[in-house]
C-alpha cells in the first residue's frame, strides 16, 4: 500500500494488473516491479524522481549516522502517531565524492521510507512567477507522498545565498517558500540534503528547527578505505582475499570513495588490456597515478574542515 502511495487509481490498476499477468499472482515479490513503474511514471513528471534505496552495507564508516537512524528508525512505523517526534532531516555536508548521495538513498532505506530526489533544475522556468509555482507543485506532491524522504541533492547551488539581483528575486522567494515548509509542514516527511560548500548556505537554513542534525563528511580513514576496496572489488565479481586490503588502503592515503572506485576500474582496464588477472600491483599503479581531490582542493579541504569542527557532528 505504502509503495503504490502518490498514483492514482488508474495508475495503480495498471500497475497491479501488469504484475498479475506476469506469473497470475500479487504478493511481495512485485514490490521491486511497483518500484520500478513507479519510477518511469514520476519520471515523466519531471518535478520528483522516484529513486532505488540501499543497504547500510553499502556504505564504509558513517558510524555516527547510522546510530542516529537506528535511534529513529521506528519513529515512522509507529502505531501510536504521538508516541515519538518525526524526524525533520539532515543535511550531510563534506567532501566531494565521499558517499554523501548513497548515504542518502541508506538513509531512506533505513527509516523504511520511499526515496524522491527533488531535481531543481526542472523548476526553474523562463516566465515570470512559472518558478515558484512549480517549487508549491512540487512541495505538494510531497504532501501527498508522505510518508517519504525527500533528496535535495546539492541544496546549495538551489538555495544560494545571495541578495536576488542577478535572477530578479526568484531564488529569494524560493527560498523563502522553501524555509515556510520546512518549518510548517504538518506530513510525515523527512528532508535529506547534501552540500559541497557550506559558504554559499543561507545561515537561515542552516539553524536549528530547519535539521534535526548537520553532519560533516570527510575523507575515510584507513579502516574505511579497506571496506571501500573490499565493496567495490566485490561490486565488480571478485574476491577481496585475493588482494591485500591493508597494503591498497595505506596507498590510497587522501583518496575519497568514488577516487577508491576508480582506481579499481582503472586497474581492471589495465589488466583487461594486458590479457592477465587483476591484482594488488595492477591497483596500486592507478593509485600512483591518481592526483586525488585531497592534494588538488587541499587548503579548500582544510577550510571546509575548520569550519565543520566546531559546527557539525562527523558521520
Amino acid at each position: 500500500v505504502k509503495a503504490l502511495k502518490g498514483l492514482s487509481l488508474q495508475q495503480i490498476r495498471n500497475i497491479v494488473s501488469q504484475c498479475f499477468f506476469d506469473d497470475n499472482v500479487f504478493d511481495i515479490r512485485d514490490y521491486k516491479t511497483i518500484e520500478s513503474n513507479k519510477k518511469k511514471i514520476f519520471d515523466r513528471g519531471g518535478l520528483l524522481e522516484f529513486c532505488f534505496t540501499e543497504d547500510r552495507d553499502i556504505i564504509a564508516g558513517f558510524d555516527n549516522l547510522k546510530r542516529w537512524l537506528a535511534d529513529r528508525k521506528g519513529a515512522f512505523a509507529a502505531d501510536d502517531p504521538g508516541a515519538l517526534p518525526v524526524p525533520r532531516g539532515v543535511l550531510l555536508m563534506g567532501v566531494q565524492g565521499c558517499g554523501k548521495s548513497l548515504a542518502i538513498k541508506v538513509i531512506a532505506k533505513e527509516l523504511g521510507l520511499p526515496l524522491y530526489r527533488l531535481d531543481v533544475a526542472s523548476l526553474y522556468s523562463k516566465y515570470i512567477g512559472e518558478t515558484e509555482e512549480n517549487l508549491r507543485r512540487a512541495l505538494m506532491i510531497v504532501e501527498k507522498l508522505s510518508p517519504m524522504c525527500l533528496w535535495v541533492d546539492e541544496i546549495e547551488k538551489a538555495f544560494a545565498a545571495s541578495g536576488g539581483d542577478i535572477d530578479g528575486g526568484v531564488s529569494q522567494r524560493m527560498l523563502g517558500t522553501f524555509l515556510t515548509w520546512m518549518q510548517e509542514r504538518k506530513a510525515s516527511s523527512f528532508l535529506a540534503a547534501t552540500a559541497n560548500n557550506i559558504y554559499l548556505l543561507p545561515p537561515e537554513l542552516l539553524r536549528k528547527g530547519r535539521f534535526d542534525e548537520i553532519f560533516f563528511v570527510d575523507l575515510p580513514d584507513d579502516g574505511a578505505r579497506s571496506t571501500l576496496f573490499k565493496i567495490h572489488l566485490k561490486k565488480r565479481g571478485l574476491r577481496p582475499d585475493d588482494f591485500d586490503i591493508e597494503k591498497l588502503a595505506a596507498a590510497a592515503k587522501g583518496f575519497s570513495g568514488a577516487e577508491v572506485e576508480q582506481a579499481v576500474i582503472s586497474a581492471l582496464y589495465r589488466a583487461s588490456a594486458g590479457k592477465e588477472p587483476i591484482s594488488t600491483k595492477h591497483i596500486i599503479d592507478q593509485v600512483k597515478a591518481t592526483k586525488p581531490l585531497a592534494v588538488v582542493k587541499r587548503e579548500d579541504i582544510a577550510a571546509l574542515r575548520s569550519w565543520a569542527k566546531e559546527r557539525t557532528v562527523p558521520v
